[in-house]
């Protein structure tokens, strides 16, 4: 088998046959003409069924992970969504993380457990704890992981996990948005389905919003194909394309994304206005020896919490100059960002709720002297 830098170059990127072009062209095509009434030609109907754009970055999505099948969406939420309904029923049981993107738990808590789905949150760092939300699972359970986990930057233990869930006849998802398949494989470390929020690092260039669940098992890969095509949350022919031409340089991406995050936690640890840093890659992490076992590199995400309370996070997320201040992440621009108010605000009360004192950094692919720069300035205000 070729290498990650190498498959993400070429999987499903065959020039094209008429043209040469080494570039697959853009399929912007709503419908296709049949030879006879049923007589399809290479199975293309309509668009929402399947479009070569679309199959293209689902070969390249499955060939990275390692899956049986992929499938791309409008939006990580629309995957999510697609992939717990393909595996849910009234009377099933989600097991989530304490620490994850809120629209995630939103989608869970709000769409779901109305439904009629039972939700459990627990530390994933704590496999007792893990056990105990799993014990009498139903047959539909689902054990929901993220690592690295979105803000608090916590790492989960995917291989035991799994083994823990599985014993427990659970399904095994892991969101694997924050690491990217460039860092971090987690189906090869016994996990049943990633997902993604392919806006993230995989686009990598902050223009297209997209999702995508790949999977190793055919026959819940055919139940979440038909719920793509049923309930239609497909990724256009355009934000496709563009997806897979930010996944071409994920690799070099991911590994400057690593070297100016580290960078920046490190000079952010020496500071006297920050109480903590919360990023893997530092040896005082308390996942950072899980991190390095499962991960190839730390990537570019960090949080900090300020030593002067809400006021100051404010103060520090609204001083910087190259670090701007949106939501989102991943893209090759630095990005900062106040959870409680921002990505966060809709799991705020619950015990999802992220510290005032929190400020999220999406750490970017500018030179990493003149971010450290930055971040210093801003702590100065």
């Amino acid at each position: 088998m070729t290498e990650f830098s190498t498959r993400a170059v070429h999987a499903g990127q065959d020039p094209d046959a008429t043209t040469g072009a080494v570039i697959p062209p853009l399929h912007l095509t709503s419908t296709y003409v049949q030879d006879g009434i049923g007589q399809m030609r290479n199975g293309y109907e309509y668009s929402r069924s399947a479009n070569p754009t679309r199959d293209s970055l689902q070969t390249l999505l499955a060939d990275l992970d390692g899956g049986v099948a992929a499938y791309s969406f409008a939006s990580g939420l629309a995957g999510e969504d697609a992939l717990l309904r393909a595996t849910l029923a009234p009377g099933a049981r989600v097991v989530m993380g304490n620490d994850v993107y809120g629209g995630t738990h939103r989608l869970v808590s709000r769409l779901h457990v109305p439904w009629g789905v039972e939700l459990v949150v627990v530390d994933m760092s704590d496999l007792d704890l893990v056990r105990g939300a799993l014990e009498g699972a139903p047959e539909k359970t689902v054990l929901w992981v993220e690592t690295p986990t979105n803000p608090l930057m916590k790492i989960a233990d995917i291989a035991a996990l799994a083994e823990v869930g599985h014993a427990a006849g659970a399904l095994v998802v892991v969101d694997n948005t924050f690491a990217s398949p460039y860092l971090q494989q987690p189906l090869s470390l016994g996990a049943d389905v990633v997902a993604y929020s392919t806006t993230k690092y995989l686009g990598g260039h902050s223009d297209v919003v997209g999702g995508a669940i790949v999977l190793k098992d055919q026959e819940l890969a055919d139940k979440v194909q038909f719920l793509q095509f049923g309930a239609g949350a497909i990724s256009s022919p355009f934000d496709a394309w563009l997806t897979i031409r930010g996944i071409k340089t994920l690799a070099v991406r991911m590994e400057r994304h690593s070297q100016n995050a580290q960078a920046v936690a490190e000079a952010l640890v020496e500071h006297p206005a920050v109480e903590r840093v919360f990023y893997p890659g530092l040896a005082d992490h308390p996942g950072h020896d899980v991190a390095s076992r499962q991960m190839r590199g730390f990537g570019g995400m960090l949080s900090v919490a300020l030593a002067g309370g809400p006021e100051a996070a404010k103060r520090f997320a609204e001083s910087t100059e190259l670090f701007a201040l949106a939501e989102s992440l991943g893209g090759v621009e630095s990005l900062i960002g106040y959870p409680s108010e921002m990505t966060h605000a809709s799991v705020k009360g619950t015990e999802l709720a992220v510290p005032e004192n929190v400020v999220r950094l999406s750490v970017g692919i500018e030179d990493a002297g003149d971010l450290v720069a930055d971040v210093q300035q801003a702590l100065a205000r």
